[in-house]
């Protein structure tokens, strides 16, 4: 019964924006950490962004300063906010949730994924 749904992909110029969405379904929203990662053809699985229900955030340092993550718990949605993208950034982004209230940016603490949205950036 658990769904993620990511939506919001598409392509962008470099420097250009983005911003995904989460829907999620099937569990209690608010008592859960929800994370954002990334895989890139030939390129391992990439943890974006985590944060935890209690608000507290951390990324990864190749988009800090550029990507901010947030969550609507009235909504049952999360969102990545991507600015300023590279064409390094080019991936499938994937939702996740985690098993906890609080989680890492290890694939061991998260239970369900998303199917992903695509992102590219391109001139």
């Amino acid at each position: 019964q658990v769904q993620l749904v990511e939506s919001g992909g598409g392509l962008a110029q470099p420097g250009g924006s983005l911003r995904l969405s989460c829907a999620a379904s099937g569990f209690t929203f608010d008592n859960y950490a929800m994370s954002w990662a990334r895989q890139a053809p030939g390129k391992e699985l990439e943890w974006v962004s985590v944060i935890n229900s209690d608000g507290n955030i951390r990324y990864t340092d190749s988009v800090k300063g550029r990507f901010t993550i947030s969550r609507d718990n009235a909504k049952s949605t999360v969102y990545l906010q991507m600015n300023s993208l590279k064409p390094e950034d080019t991936a499938l982004y994937y939702c996740a949730k985690a098993k906890t209230i609080r989680a890492s940016m290890s694939v061991y603490d998260y239970d369900y994924w998303g199917r992903g949205t695509q992102v590219t950036v391109s001139s």
